[in-house]
């Protein structure tokens, strides 16, 4: 610090930074692309103006302004500013959610502890030692991410990527969403600062929690209740919006992709780096940053010339050429003679039609609990069953709403011991791979709980007596088959509860109704309110959505009634 002195300036902190390697400079060599640079600083102030909205943030890099936030009231209206009402239009606001942790004094034996940590706490007890809270919001489950980059969390106000954290969140999606997807996610976990250890990793972006079970656990089945609570429904409007009420769009550093796959793509050599010249081989092993890549935002295109005293190409911006002119002005401007003035009344277009009521609109429904409610209209192609609602029209995919019925019925039976089966008139006798016997023999157990009645029948064959009551005989070898195969697939870092889902998920798929099928109106009716009864009538056990909604705003906005 070179001085210290009094300034008029406003209220607030300034920190100006110039010269970042001045003394380091051999960490200037480590320097990603500019565009990958500033990703990341993009991600990072995206990041905490999520977590503090009672803030200003404004992130610009040259002309373009990346971000520039004001002070909210709430986080929805952060949400808002950083990514737009499209985004969160599909979001879940989880709420507050809290669960306390009632640990015994260090004083008491381990055998008095364990009882009385299995027993219920008193109402009227002591206050419990530590208390978690979670808020945020979340995705539906049809909106599915290709990666991670959409998932914000936060410790005590405190950014973090915690695999712990990360596995909650996964699970709380687990048979609502494809495994390969990942869900929209900003969540605040507030704990006690000694609950979690910061000085993990130098970045300090990864932490270490006391009781990672019991968190890990809290968030997964507070995001699991809250989906169950809401029944998201998924929506879709085949009009485009007009031009005069623009949707406000996310701001420019929330649009910057930033993950390790996109690091190591920016970090691979060109194609044709065997065909650079001297002067880049050697530009590049002194480590010197390479150009960035600009954004021209004016119509121009690009002129490659090829100057005859050097290898490298160099590029000229020339302005592109306009059309053709269709119409020549170039005859002198004919005279109007001006008309008499306006009366000052103005005209107005009648509408023969008449305007739809606006009271007649009923309020938008976004739930899933409507599904009760619902009048069967008919079948479109005998696969998707249309209905009717007080707020416009649901289309039902008949197969995926039966699998999901059928998967929760396998589940609850299952759980209750008393799946139903059905014995085989004549064995049915299957051949295995040598990788299928390995991996029959590690889930023989959970076959045999799930309905199968299999046993070893000689060298890599078996036979089936036996087969859960919802399976067909001529579904029974496809079924095994494939649950055969999702465990040779998942062999790894699978847990048995996700085995014993991904079972149900292959009797329930094999067992429902099949597209191009008819069904009469009693068949149509029972299908909606036996889906209306399941927990999680989103999707299906594979992730696909059951259900969309047309509401009828948007059938008028399609008719220009309103």
């Amino acid at each position: 610090m070179l001085r210290c002195e009094e300034a008029a300036l406003g209220g607030g902190t300034v920190i100006t930074v110039r010269d970042l390697f001045y003394n380091v400079p051999a960490r200037r060599k480590f320097l990603r692309t500019e565009p990958t640079e500033l990703a990341h600083i993009a991600s990072l102030v995206t990041h905490y103006s999520l977590a503090h909205p009672a803030k200003t943030f404004q992130l610009t890099s040259g002309p373009t302004e990346l971000l520039h936030v004001t002070p909210v009231a709430t986080l929805k209206e952060r949400v808002y500013q950083v990514f737009g009402s499209q985004v969160l239009d599909e979001l879940v606001d989880i709420g507050v959610r809290e669960r306390d942790l009632f640990l015994p004094p260090p004083s008491v034996p381990p055998s008095e502890a364990i009882a009385e940590y299995r027993s219920e706490p008193d109402p009227e007890g002591p206050e419990p030692a530590h208390r978690f809270r979670l808020t945020g919001f979340f995705s539906r489950p049809q909106v599915q991410k290709g990666n991670r980059n959409s998932i914000f969390v936060f410790v005590n106000g405190r950014l973090i990527r915690d695999r712990l954290m990360l596995h909650a969140l996964s699970s709380a999606y687990h048979n609502l969403i494809p495994p390969s997807s990942y869900p929209f996610a900003l969540l605040f976990l507030e704990c006690d600062a000694e609950e979690v250890d910061v000085n993990v990793h130098p970045s300090k972006t990864e932490v270490r929690f006391r009781h990672g079970s019991f968190i890990h656990d809290f968030v997964r089945d507070s995001i699991r209740e809250r989906l169950m609570e809401s029944r998201p429904a998924p929506s879709f409007s085949p009009m485009p919006r007009a031009a005069s009420s623009p949707v406000p769009a996310a701001q420019p550093a929330a649009r910057l992709p930033y993950s390790e796959f996109s690091q190591m793509i920016e970090d691979e050599p060109p194609a044709d780096r065997s065909h650079a010249g001297p002067a880049q081989s050697q530009g590049t092993a002194e480590g010197s940053p390479r150009p960035a890549a600009q954004t021209v935002l004016a119509q121009s295109v690009l002129t490659p010339t090829l100057p005859s005293d050097t290898a490298l190409p160099e590029f000229a911006l020339r302005p592109s050429r306009g059309p053709v002119p269709r119409l020549d002005f170039s005859d002198p401007p004919i005279e109007v003679t001006p008309g008499p003035p306006p009366s000052g009344k103005l005209q107005r277009h009648l509408d023969a039609h008449g305007e739809f009521p606006r009271e007649a609109i009923p309020a938008p429904e976004i739930s899933l609990s409507v599904l009760s409610e619902l009048r069967p209209l008919g079948q479109i192609h005998e696969s998707f069953i249309i209905a009717a609602s007080r707020d416009g029209l649901w289309i039902i995919d008949q197969h995926v709403a039966h699998e999901r019925i059928l998967f929760e019925q396998v589940m609850k039976q299952r759980a209750a011991g008393r799946v139903e089966m059905q014995r085989l008139l004549l064995p049915m006798i299957l051949q295995l791979t040598a990788e299928q016997q390995i991996d029959y023999a590690r889930i023989a157990d959970e076959l045999h709980a799930s309905g199968f009645e299999t046993e070893p029948f000689g060298n890599r064959t078996i036979a089936v007596k036996a087969a859960p009551a919802a399976v067909s005989a001529a579904d029974l070898e496809s079924v095994l088959f494939e649950i055969l195969e999702t465990a040779e697939g998942e062999q790894h870092g699978v847990s048995l509860d996700d085995l014993r889902r991904n079972i149900c998920a292959s009797i329930a798929c094999q067992a429902a109704i099949k597209i191009n099928t008819r069904l009469d109106a009693s068949k149509m009716e029972w299908l909606l309110r036996a889906l209306a009864a399941t927990d999680c009538p989103m999707s299906c056990p594979h992730g696909r959505p059951i259900a969309l909604h047309y509401s009828t705003r948007e059938i008028l906005k399609a008719f220009h009634r309103i």
